[in-house]
């Protein structure tokens, strides 16, 4: 393979961002490049001066159907696929007057932007590029002789290497190369997955993952590895879409954990109550409603104040001063909200080390969505958990029904364990978490360590008992045994969501009715692991 730097003599442009496209022409052109170019690229490039030949002057074609046929032509992709320094690809050249193409500019129709939009689906299919893939893999193939750039932030890199070099370097081709196949790739994963969605194949044959990349991390779960965060084509509010409005680089750990904690409290409608939810290690920790953030803040924080020392605070309404003054007397790793005020941003501007991050908006929970995890030789992938409690048939299952403040705290409860990892125990009352039990391998255990977790808060706060004597629980899944719900009651619960399904399921209610418990099936599990 040829290691030489290559002229570039002619360049064939079009592309749908034309971010920089004006400033980069000029630059080629003052350099002595020929451009090519087509349809709204070359008007673009004509309305700031510049002339550029049409494709179809070099094909002897016009556009046709619609701009769906234009640079679909041996002349076009002859003058970029052909091996500089093959005598029969030269002699090829010759025979039919196809001229040599050295630099491919192209971007592809916006067909994530289309389907972001709710489009049509009409309108969303004439948004798949067909010419335009064809020509950066065709370039990208010949990276031996031909550079091709797919992204304006490389415009400047290719200009550098010009005025250095003369031309392109193999180094330069190969990198570009590189990038031009991981957009195509990206660009049909979002065409792939979405055609699945819309004919309703849950489990194609060949299932495509894409992302961008937002950023470099420092390292991943541990320093010994190495990590970054892509952004999907998913338009969910969260950390793709925050703004960090300040503070340090994100880490890994804290890109998941804030990712735990925005999903948890857009459970919350914003529009009903002010929600604060704080996360420690992707697991909630604290979790309140109140009047406003600043009540609903210092509700969760009582929950366990220990844990939330470095944690996440999610909120689900914009940040405002109070709230925020509230939040900064401890140690926080990262505030995320749909907003904040000018006065919070300052207020948390005072904590150099403190992330603010502004998402724009709610997650919505129950929009459709997959998750996905990696497993030895290949992933698993699963649709996202959006089932929601306000959507659930609920059934009183034994003698005595929950009151309604009881059916009140039990759906919140129930709101929070869905982001507990399981399994997962949850005492709540007056709409704010008092006692939670996650992550361990009996349903049991949670439930003791629950009323542990209770108890330590009582004692921090000077409080005669735990706040979960008179409280609610729910569990993410069924009791298989009553000992887990009979430590739930012990520690002062007086009314059990779960969703049933247990073969013991009549020992259970018989249990709950002999302590004279309500208990609510919702028939729908919440694993999360």
């Amino acid at each position: 393979m040829s290691t030489r730097v290559r002229p570039v003599v002619r360049a064939l442009v079009s592309v749908s961002d034309k971010t920089g496209l004006v400033e980069f022409a000029r630059a080629l052109a003052e350099r002595g490049v020929a451009l090519i170019s087509t349809g709204g690229t070359r008007r673009a490039l004509a309305g700031a001066g510049f002339k550029a030949a049409d494709v179809s002057e070099l094909t002897r074609f016009p556009e046709m159907m619609d701009g769906r046929v234009k640079t679909l032509h041996p002349k076009v992709h002859g003058g970029i696929l052909a091996v500089r320094d093959d005598k029969t690809h030269a002699t090829a050249l010759q025979e039919h007057g196809i001229e040599l193409i050295d630099l491919v500019v192209v971007n592809f129709y916006p067909f994530e932007a289309t389907i972001a939009k709710g489009a049509p689906f009409e309108e969303c299919i004439e948004n798949i590029d067909v010419g335009g893939p064809a020509l950066v893999r065709a370039a990208a193939k010949n990276q031996a002789d031909v550079a091709v750039v797919v992204d304006p932030s490389d415009y400047k890199i290719v200009l550098d290497e010009i005025e250095a070099h003369g031309g392109t370097t193999i180094a330069l081709r190969r990198l570009l190369a590189a990038k031009a196949f991981s957009y195509v790739a990206a660009y049909d994963a979002a065409i792939a997955n979405w055609i699945a969605e819309q004919t309703g194949v849950e489990t194609p044959v060949w299932r495509a993952f894409a992302g961008k990349l937002v950023e470099r991390l420092r390292y991943g779960e541990n320093p010994h590895q190495n990590a970054a965060f892509y952004a999907g084509p998913e338009p969910r509010f969260g950390i793709a879409t925050a703004r960090q409005a300040q503070g340090k680089d994100l880490s890994y750990n804290n890109l998941a954990d804030t990712d735990a904690a925005y999903e948890c409290v857009a459970e919350f409608d914003p529009k009903r109550t002010a929600a604060v939810a704080i996360v420690k290690h992707a697991n909630p920790c604290g979790v309140a409603e109140g009047k406003n953030l600043l009540e609903a803040y210092r509700k969760a924080l009582a929950c366990d104040p220990v844990s939330a020392y470095g944690g996440i605070v999610a909120l689900n309404r914009p940040l405002d001063a109070e709230a925020a003054r509230a939040i900064v007397e401890i140690f926080t790793e990262v505030i995320v909200a749909p907003d904040a005020s000018e006065e919070a941003i300052a207020i948390v501007g005072a904590k150099k080390n403190l992330r603010l991050l502004l998402a724009g908006g709610l997650p919505d929970p129950r929009a459709r969505g997959l998750g996905f995890r990696s497993v030895a030789g290949g992933l698993l992938v699963q649709s996202r958990d959006n089932a929601v409690i306000d959507d659930l048939e609920l059934k009183a299952v034994t003698k005595r029904k929950p009151s309604a403040e009881e059916l009140s705290d039990l759906k919140f409860a129930l709101r929070v364990a869905k982001h507990v990892k399981s399994n997962a125990i949850v005492h709540a009352r007056d709409g704010a978490t008092v006692g939670i039990g996650a992550g361990q391998m009996s349903r049991v255990d949670s439930a003791r360590i629950a009323a542990r977790k209770a108890e330590d808060a009582a004692k921090a706060a000077g409080l005669a008992e735990p706040a979960t004597r008179g409280s609610v629980v729910a569990s993410d899944a069924f009791f298989p045994f009553p000992d887990g719900l009979l430590a739930a009651v012990e520690a002062g619960a007086t009314a059990v969501i779960q969703p049933g399904g247990s073969i013991r399921d009549d020992e259970v209610i018989a249990a709950a009715n002999e302590k004279n418990i309500a208990m609510v099936f919702t028939g729908v599990r919440h694993f999360r692991h």
